[in-house]
């Protein structure tokens, strides 16, 4: 996977601490030593370009999870991923100072060994999604209820669903769409429907002007995010239908692309335009990626479509 690093002045800064570390370096092979240095390269292009971080001594359990993600995403496998982890947390340790700890890859929060790709479909039914809803109305979780439709109904990121805050919302309600900053500070603007525009309206009366929908004022971002996944996870059993793969709030994304795409079709739309206008919503560069979000619509289904 290569990436086109467009914060380069921060991106060389940052690769430049890294070599500070790795000249001192005296572990390992020279193959794991030139595996782990590259994969911290790209990492610090991610670093830059999503983060704008200025210094490696301050990444945190956030740019582990988001780089995670991202890694994800783009198809890389469990055990690409848990290497280029590995490879992280390796330098990590050899800084003098570092501000924070970083989380193991049992506490990120996302799951690293069931991601798969190439026609699986990881979208919930309909009525997987309304016994989750149920389960945090019971809970009265109105925040979770909320995440849940910005996945569902406007194919936002998990991340990207915890980073609105009053203002934001306000402005949603206001053009009656969400405008998403999304992976490598791309904007995109998605229409929200009136389930969401009910949930925003609820979740802004129990929030303080300025701060975060999602996230309370004593709490770090990752661990809100990390909370929700669990809630999931702890609910998934007992009202998922199919029985592989489990449901991840990611596959929410999912479900938004594949009845987003059949909408349009059956609107009379061609398969190309109704492809791109998808993989825009999602935040897509590339069609192949789209593609995996569409797994759920078998080729013939597709092909039925043109």
């Amino acid at each position: 996977m290569t990436r086109s690093i467009q914060n380069k002045g921060l991106y060389l800064a940052l690769v430049s601490q890294l070599n500070k570390l790795a000249r001192h370096n005296r572990q390992g092979s020279f193959r794991t030593k030139d595996r782990y240095y590259e994969a911290c390269k790209r990492f610090c292009g991610y670093l830059a370009d999503e983060y704008h971080l200025q210094k490696l001594s301050n990444i945190s359990g956030k740019h582990l999870v988001g780089y995670v993600l991202y890694l994800q995403e783009h198809r890389k496998s469990a055990s690409t991923i848990k290497t280029d982890l590995a490879a992280i947390r390796f330098f990590h340790d050899k800084m003098s100072n570092p501000k924070y700890a970083l989380p193991t890859n049992s506490e990120l929060g996302v799951e690293l060994e069931r991601r798969r790709f190439g026609g699986v479909d990881r979208t919930w039914s309909t009525e997987e999604f309304n016994h989750m809803l149920g389960k945090a109305l019971a809970a009265e979780r109105w925040d979770y209820i909320l995440a849940l439709y910005l996945a569902r109904y406007a194919g936002l990121r998990i991340h990207e669903c915890f980073r609105m805050d009053t203002a934001a919302a306000e402005q949603a309600l206001r053009e009656q769409a969400v405008t998403v900053k999304g992976k490598g500070g791309k904007i995109r603007t998605v229409p929200i429907n009136e389930q969401i525009a009910i949930a925003l309206r609820r979740q802004l009366v129990r929030t303080p002007r300025g701060n975060k929908l999602l996230v309370p004022d004593d709490m770090p971002t990752d661990q809100a995010i990390h909370r929700l996944q669990l809630f999931i996870a702890a609910h998934r059993s007992s009202i998922q239908v199919k029985s592989d793969p489990p449901l991840t709030f990611h596959g929410l994304r999912h479900t938004f692309a594949a009845e987003k795409y059949e909408e349009l079709m059956d609107k009379g739309m061609g398969a190309l335009d109704a492809h791109f206008t998808v993989s825009r919503l999602l935040g897509h560069e590339r069609a192949d990626v789209t593609n995996v979000y569409l797994a759920s619509l078998s080729a013939k289904d597709m092909k039925d479509k043109h």
